[in-house]
């Protein structure tokens, strides 16, 4: 049997308009999106390959893995005004057998190593 990722497929209408928006995203990250993706990318972490504003569904992640279908989130200000939005997003991809990790700009900019050992924990 397939796993859920195979099956899982993004209307193609909506891909075709999420596509440009996510682009724009990973040419444009966040300080703190930024810092995250340096220990990321590359499979630097633990060899596990990771994407960067990857389109699942109907909405966009700001970190993705397949191998682990672990989705990270980086919530700045803004998150503190679409909170429901946000609950909304959780609750469908964990759904969808998704573990989803949020992290604050504030935590990954001040403490890293902490960051980056809770994704190691989930990842082993």
């Amino acid at each position: 049997m397939r796993d859920q990722d195979e099956r899982w497929h993004t209307n193609p209408n909506l891909w075709e308009k999420l596509k440009p928006k996510a682009r724009k995203m990973r040419r444009k990250p966040t300080e703190a999106e930024n810092l995250l993706w340096h220990y990321l990318r590359d499979g630097k972490l633990k060899n596990y390959k990771l994407r960067h504003q990857h389109i699942l569904g109907q909405f966009i992640v700001d970190f993705y893995c397949r191998k682990a279908k672990l989705v990270i989130e980086v919530d700045g200000p803004i998150h503190k005004y679409q909170a429901e939005e946000d609950k909304i997003r959780q609750e469908y991809l964990e759904n969808h057998k998704y573990k989803v990790l949020c992290f604050s700009n504030d935590s990954i900019i001040n403490n890293i190593g902490i960051v980056l050992d809770q994704i190691k924990s989930i990842l082993n």
